[in-house]
Parts: C-alpha cells; sequence; structure tokens
C-alpha cells in the first residue's frame, strides 16, 4: 500500500512544503496555494456563494468529480476540501490499484471513522478504473465511510459508471485565463530564488501563450527556462522560443479535448466558415493531432455535408489525403488545408447522408423481402425457365435511358423515398431530374390503368 497511497492529515490550510522529494521541490509544487483566497481561478466554484465556496465557508463536504483539463488545479483543490473540513487525506492511483486496494483503504477509513475523524479519498485519473472498481466505492459513499473526490480529463458521461455519477456532484474547471495566469507568473516571479529573472512583455505574453492554460505547464515552462539564462538574468523572447520549440500545447489524443476539437472543425466546415476551419485544424495539428487522421475525417466531411452538391469535394479531400500520405508534413498539411478551405465553402447537402441512414433504418426494421423476379440475374436455361429476369425493360433501350414507371423495388414494399436532394450546387440539378422522372413514373401509371404501355 505504501507505493500506492500517499497519506497526509491536513488542517483546514494545507501547508505549502508538506512533502519533499530528495529535498527539492518542483516549482509548480511549491506554489501550491495556502488557502482558497490564493488558488488561481474557477471563479464559477469558488466565487461568493459559489457550490465549492459554500464547502469551505460551512465545513460541509460532500463526494464529488472534478472534472478539467490537466493543471486546472484539480488535485490542489481536493487537498484544500479535505483541510476545510479537517478529513484524513489518501490519494488513490487509478493507474495502479485495484480492487483490494480500494478495500484497504476503506477499511483505514472505517477505523478512523471510529475515532471520530472523516476520510478524504482522492482518486486521480479516476476514469482509468473499469465498472468492477468504480463500483467497489459505491456502498462505501452511500454509507459515509469515505468522502469520494475523482479527478478526470475525460467527460464523466462516457468514462464513469451511471450508478457511481448518481452519488456524487460533477463540477467543471475551466483552462486557466490569460490574466489568471499572468498573476501566477507574477507570484512565482516573486518568490526568493526567481526574483531576480527579468521578463521582457514580449517573452512573457509567448510563454503565457504556449501555457495554453496550463498552470502547472506554465510554472514547469518557467522553471526549465531558468536554466537558459547566461549570467545576464534576462529571460527574454529568444531564449523563450527555445524553450518553446519542441514543446507541443496540450492535446488528448483519443481524449475529450480530441473530440471537442475534432468537433469544432468539423462543426466549422458544416457552417460554411473556412477560417474557423483552419483555425481549429491548425489547432489540432499543432497539438500533435495525427494528420492522416485529419485526412480521413475530412473526407467524412465532403460525403456526409456536402455529398453531391459538389461532387469535386470528395476527390479533392482524397488528393490532400494521398498528398499527406506521400509527402508528409508540411506539404501534406498545406494541401489538408486547402481541402478543409474548399469544402468549407462548398455548397452544403446532408440529402445522401440522410438518405444511407434512412435506407438502413427501414433494412433494420423491416423483413427480408425477396428480389423480384424481372429483377434477378438468369444465367441458366433453368433460372430462365423459373421466370428470372422475365419482363425485365433494358433501360437503354427507352428514351434518355429511363423506363418509366419500372419498379425495382421488392413486390409488396412500395416505393419509399429516402433520397431528397437540396436546391444547392449540383443537387438542385438532380432534384429537378428526379422531378421530372417521377412526373414521367405518375404518367406511366395513369397509362397503365388506361391499358396502355
Amino acid at each position: 500500500m505504501s507505493d500506492l497511497f500517499e497519506d497526509a492529515s491536513l488542517s483546514s490550510q494545507p501547508a505549502r512544503n508538506a512533502t519533499s522529494i530528495s529535498g527539492h521541490q518542483p516549482l509548480a509544487a511549491r506554489m501550491r496555494p495556502q488557502g482558497v483566497d490564493e488558488y488561481v481561478g474557477q471563479s464559477h466554484l469558488l466565487g461568493d456563494g459559489k457550490p465549492l465556496r459554500r464547502v469551505f465557508d460551512q465545513h460541509q463536504l460532500h463526494s464529488m468529480i472534478l472534472w478539467g483539463p490537466p493543471g486546472t488545479g484539480k488535485t490542489t483543490l481536493a487537498l484544500m476540501l479535505a483541510g476545510a473540513v479537517d478529513a484524513y487525506f489518501v490519494t488513490l492511483s487509478a493507474v495502479l490499484a485495484g480492487v483490494k486496494d480500494i478495500r484497504e483503504a476503506v477499511a483505514q477509513a472505517r477505523q478512523r471513522l471510529t475515532s471520530g475523524q472523516r476520510t478524504v479519498l482522492f482518486v486521480d485519473e479516476v476514469h482509468r478504473f473499469n465498472k468492477s472498481q468504480q463500483d467497489a466505492f459505491l456502498p462505501h459513499v452511500e454509507d459515509g465511510t469515505i468522502i469520494f473526490i475523482g479527478a478526470t480529463t475525460e467527460n464523466p458521461s462516457f468514462e464513469l459508471n451511471n450508478a457511481l455519477l448518481s452519488r456524487v456532484r460533477v463540477y467543471r474547471l475551466r483552462s486557466l485565463q490569460t490574466d489568471e495566469l499572468a498573476g501566477l507568473l507574477d507570484r512565482a516571479l516573486a518568490l526568493p530564488e526567481l526574483n531576480h529573472i527579468e521578463m521582457p512583455e514580449d517573452a512573457r505574453e509567448a510563454l503565457l501563450s504556449n501555457a495554453d492554460g496550463d498552470a502547472r505547464r506554465l510554472l514547469n515552462l518557467l522553471e526549465v527556462a531558468t536554466d537558459l539564462l547566461d549570467g545576464d538574468n534576462v529571460l527574454d523572447l529568444p531564449k523563450v522560443r527555445e524553450l518553446l520549440r519542441d514543446s507541443l500545447r496540450r492535446f488528448d489524443k483519443g481524449g475529450d479535448l480530441f473530440y471537442d476539437q475534432i468537433s469544432a472543425l468539423h462543426k466549422s466546415v458544416r457552417g460554411s466558415d473556412p477560417d474557423a476551419a483552419l483555425y481549429w485544424l491548425a489547432r489540432m495539428l499543432d497539438g500533435g493531432c495525427d494528420a492522416l487522421y485529419l485526412a480521413r475525417r475530412v473526407v467524412r466531411m465532403a460525403s456526409e455535408d456536402i455529398g453531391n452538391a459538389d461532387p469535386r469535394a470528395m476527390p479533392l479531400c482524397l488528393s490532400a489525403w494521398q498528398v499527406q500520405e506521400r509527402l508528409g508534413s508540411p506539404e501534406g498539411e498545406l494541401a489538408l488545408a486547402q481541402a478543409v478551405a474548399y469544402i468549407a465553402v462548398a455548397p452544403k447537402s446532408n440529402a445522401v447522408y440522410s438518405a444511407w441512414n434512412q435506407a438502413q433504418a427501414w433494412v433494420r426494421s423491416h423483413p427480408s423481402d425477396e428480389v423480384p423476379l424481372h429483377l434477378r440475374n438468369a444465367p441458366t436455361k433453368l433460372m430462365k425457365d423459373e421466370g428470372y429476369g422475365a419482363e425485365y425493360h433494358y433501360a437503354h433501350d427507352y428514351p434518355d435511358a429511363y423506363v418509366a414507371g419500372e419498379n425495382y423495388f421488392p413486390e409488396g414494399m412500395g416505393q419509399p423515398t429516402f433520397y431528397q436532394p437540396v436546391a444547392r450546387g449540383l443537387e438542385s440539378r438532380i432534384g429537378d431530374k428526379i422531378a421530372d422522372w417521377k412526373r414521367r413514373n405518375a404518367a406511366s401509371e395513369w397509362q397503365r390503368s388506361k391499358g396502355k404501355r
């Protein structure tokens, strides 16, 4: 258990420098706030009268999930909340621990409860626990043995069991704003070991921008930057750029932020905003997203949101994909940008996408009707004798290669309409053609009703 848990009995104000690692702490650890008034960001939760501020004011803590991007202070906030109610704080690693470790932590919490001390069980990266591990918390949360606080960067709706979610409250933490990060940077530069450093305004702006709303990232970058000082104690823009050269912005491949950004890219294309579409493409590439993944998604956008309104979109996107595969970056990225800009301004239609969904739904909800005899292939004499292919009308033998009144659906099924072209781009002409065919079909039906063909 010693390698999985870090236990600390906290007062209402968690002490700075409470833990030492070989006599040295990272700057981010040294900068932990000593009280709620020093905590940076999350005013929607910690402002006057806000939900978590009431915990500090009323000293009443409940089980919760803290959901937010990295570096927004989830662990620090959990420590402070435990301190606010004088609870014993236990950290459990969802990466390393199992059900056995959960049971042992609960047993210790139950023993503390007999002496009147409550336990906050903090689970970092709680989304990494499977269903059985998450279920192991349920009875102990319900009976008050533990106050459960889970931290996650992933959407709890997708990653946590409904049973666990029903027993906790979910609080969403937001990325820190530039002014909040600037205040944190000023506090760090005021520390005795850093107050000799000078930072020009352009260097500050570059560092704050690259921190990307992540307080821990900002402090880690600042700490590394101190190694670049060459005796003049000036952390200028060239030094910051050198620091950031190989540093990627926050981008969680496969996580909640990843899907938020690809959603923003897709919706910008659908909404015909090329500037926003290019912005989100750049954001994802800047964060380290696989360009080939983006190429596949761009092809999907061309099919789903443009379709036959502009059939040139699909081959253009496929070509961009091919350029990325063959040439890599930066040539491939430019080709992707060209494709994204094109599909953003192309006429939009989801008619094929809607038609395909309707056709699939129809097939799933109806029996497998037989293929009509006149549509069946008849490669043998037996099949011809059985009527296969009989009364089939070869379209090329008719005017405009169209057989008015012919039915290509199974008998008795009717003729449902799935594909309804929109009045934009090429589909406006396709719609006119389909409307003409329907008029000719109706005329043919009338002629048959009169005994004519």
